[in-house]
Order: structure tokens, then sequence, then C-alpha cells
């Protein structure tokens, strides 16, 4: 069964008929070709197919699509304003915070949910806010760096 889905995603409202047991990951990707969220795990392990739900930090491959109706998603290609990289985006690049790059925008989806609430978190906040998500080529110190960076930098207006 295929039902209206309605809601925003990065800014822009969306009318999409979707199936009733559709994950929001495959929306994203399959239906809107938003291909930035990542499909890791596949079971809310990895944190790669992270997005924000009303700003909050969720897993998409563990959400049904229509359990978001009415509500605002971002992604990452949603932090981007006129071509120009979001902060964590630019200090991600700049402090070399992806390797392989397949987790980066879970990472920084889940960091730019912490800038939100706290612009400048400490150490421990940066480690408990990134800890549902996991980087299979580093030891995190450039993701951290990359995070800390970002909460010293002001975002540039749009």
């Amino acid at each position: 069964m295929k039902s209206i889905l309605r809601l925003s995603v990065n800014g822009k409202p969306r009318e999409d008929a979707v199936a009733d047991n559709a994950l929001l990951i495959d929306y994203l990707r399959d239906t809107l070709r938003l291909t930035g969220t990542k499909q890791g795990c596949d079971g809310g392990e990895c944190g790669a197919c992270t997005v924000l739900v009303d700003g909050q930090p969720r897993l998409s491959c563990c959400t049904l699509a229509h359990s978001v109706a009415g509500r605002d998603i971002e992604t990452i290609e949603g932090l981007s304003h006129t071509g120009n990289l979001s902060r964590l985006q630019r200090a991600f690049h700049e402090h070399l915070g992806s390797q392989c790059g397949f987790c980066t925008p879970g990472m920084i989806m889940a960091a730019e949910a912490l800038l939100r609430r706290n612009p400048h978190p400490d150490l421990p906040q940066i480690k408990a806010a990134l800890a549902g998500n996991l980087c299979r080529c580093t030891g995190y110190v450039k993701i951290i760096e990359s995070v800390e960076a970002a909460s010293r930098t002001e975002e540039l207006a749009a």
C-alpha cells in the first residue's frame, strides 16, 4: 500500500506517494535522489544514515518514512547554501575530518545538531554527540578536531 507523505525536506515542502512500510533512508535516497545519506549497517548501529528531524539527529535506516509526516527533515545536502559549504562541511574539509567519506554525512549531521543546541561544546560533549556514529578509517582525532574548529567559526550569513 502507498499513501501520501507530506513533509519538508531541506526546507522544501514535499508531497509524495510512498509505500506505508518504506524507511526514511529509502525515501530520501530512492525517491528524492538525496544520496548523501549513507546506508551502512541497516540496523541503527553505525550512524552513517543520520539525518535531522525537527533539528534532532535520527537514524533514517530505522525510521519509517510515514512516522515523520509533517516534520522538517534535513540531510547533508541541505547544509550547504548557494553552493557554499556549511561551517561544519568546511571544517571537515580543512581539518581532514574524513577519510573515505562514508561516515562523514552522518558525523556532520550529528555534530550539526550538537552545535545548534550548544555552539561551543567541550570535548566530552562532542564525544557524546558523536557516540552513535562509527568511523572505520580513523581514530576520531581529526573528526573531533573538525567539530572543535567549526565551534570556533561563526556561520556566514546565507
